[in-house]
């Protein structure tokens, strides 16, 4: 099923066509002439543009087929076109194929031919996009599963999930809130040899400690109130697979023994159950707590803390890895506008906006913040004014007021601080390094060093005015 914009000025034919796709299941919106057509092209995604040849006004249906192929590709595509006539002639029909429309359709016509038509062109969308899909791959686009980066940091994290995903050995993965360890986790999960076997989460700060324990090892019917018939706990739904226990941290330590000893012994104990049941489950736990201070302040057990991490994997905070930012924000905004049904692109001084951004949430925040752009914003462009100002960190912050308790860490306070000035200055001079150097008062060769240090890419076109 697709979304099908359909164009003519014959409102019986407009009735006509919206009734039979929409009983067929497509999403269907009409307009009454080229000018209308546009304006929804222009706010709305669609997969196929059915359109009159002949209309009154200054867009007809050759104009509507080059303003389609004149859109801002969204995932990569733009609609298919079918143009309709009741005006045969070869020279019309080869026009509309020269200019790119998919097929070319004679008034009257047969639904059957309608339905023949339609399927096809909307077959060949889906299987460009798969073939763009496999290109990307194919030309080693940073990707594995959900996770998106081209960084460094990414590539040593894909190295990482490659050689483990498929021992049995429990995994422990740290980071910052927001950087995506449960996406690791489902990685590790499906590129491995129990990819089809069941991926079971658990968020444990989200349960109250009472119900805990029936939600990993289950209970039996009367084992306590409330308890109405048997339930099987996660380890058992798990089975075979993997059990992905998110903010293990705030597990309590009663819970955190009997844990350990399912982990040790391979087996568990229903709530009210005399028998431990065998399970095959491999644990990933994830935490953004330090766990080894929650160790020394007797919160977190050693022994489970070690039989947990057994391998670590640690995310990188989207501030150490800002080469990723325009990655991961066009992947949002494919996502985004394609759920919305609307098309919307960022404009080259929204991308380097976003590249100045500190991203206390990560890429969680990086991702609300592109929904909500491509939520508020009007026109088909994202543009700087749209997206919100930068939050401070609690490190530049801190500069700011008076030195944390707890203490900083200087050197990414510098770099911090370095990178937001380096990135000011090529903003304020378009990207022009030359220009960019003399505003912060270091040669150009320096300058070259430090966005080589900062991992801030270079634009070509910005390199060649600038080394001129």
């Amino acid at each position: 099923m697709g979304a099908i914009l359909v164009v003519d000025d014959e409102q019986s034919m407009r009735d006509f066509l919206a009734i039979y796709l929409r009983r067929n299941g497509h999403q269907v919106k009409v307009a009454a002439d080229g000018t209308k057509a546009l304006e929804l092209l222009r706010e709305t995604a669609f997969d196929l543009v059915v359109t009159d040849l002949r209309m009154p006004g200054d867009l007809d249906g050759i104009g509507v087929l080059k303003a389609v192929k004149a859109l801002p590709l969204v995932a990569g595509l733009t609609p298919e076109v079918i143009v309709m006539t009741a005006y045969a002639s070869a020279d019309t029909a080869l026009s509309a194929m020269k200019q790119g429309a998919y097929d070319y359709l004679t008034k009257p016509f047969k639904l059957d031919e309608i339905e023949v038509v339609i399927n096809r062109a909307l077959e060949k969308r889906t299987l460009v996009a798969e073939n763009l899909t496999l290109r990307e791959r194919v030309a080693g686009k940073a990707r594995l599963g959900q996770l998106v980066g081209k960084s460094r940091a990414m590539e040593q994290l894909f190295e990482l999930i490659s050689k483990i995903h498929s021992t049995k050995s429990s995994v422990l993965i740290t980071g910052e809130s927001g950087t995506g360890k449960e996406l690791v986790a489902r990685a590790l999960h499906t590129e491995g040899t129990r990819g089809t076997h069941p991926f079971v989460a658990v968020n444990c700060g989200a349960i109250p400690e009472q119900l805990m324990e029936s939600e990993l090892f289950g209970h039996k019917r009367g084992s306590f109130t409330g308890a109405v018939a048997d339930k099987r706990g996660l380890f058992q739904e798990a089975d075979g697979g993997t059990l992905f226990l998110d903010e293990i941290g705030e597990l309590s330590l009663g819970l955190q023994v009997k844990l350990l000893r399912a982990l040790q012994e391979r087996k568990v104990k229903p709530v009210g159950e005399t028998e431990e049941l065998e399970v095959d489950v491999r644990v990933i736990a994830a935490t953004n707590r330090d766990l080894e201070a929650d160790i020394a302040s007797g919160a977190f057990r050693s022994d489970l803390y070690y039989r947990l991490n057994v391998i670590e994997v640690r995310i990188p905070p989207l501030r150490h890895r800002r080469e990723d930012i325009p990655l991961l924000a066009e992947n949002f905004l494919r996502r985004f506008t394609r759920e919305q049904r609307r098309v919307a692109t960022l404009t080259p001084e929204a991308m380097r906006k976003l590249e100045t951004f500190d991203f206390p949430g990560n890429v969680r925040e990086l991702e609300n913040v592109i929904e909500r752009a491509v939520a508020l914003t009007s026109g088909p462009k994202i543009d700087a004014a749209d997206l919100p100002d930068p939050r401070p960190t609690k490190v530049s912050a801190a500069v700011a007021t008076e030195f944390p308790s707890d203490g900083i860490d200087l050197d990414q306070l510098l770099g911090e601080f370095e990178r937001s000035w380096v990135l000011r200055a090529l903003e304020l001079t378009g990207g022009v390094r030359k220009r960019a150097a003399i505003l912060l008062g270091i040669s150009f060769r320096s300058l070259r060093y430090r966005l080589q240090k900062l991992g801030i890419e270079k634009r070509d076109d910005a390199d060649e005015e600038g080394d001129a």
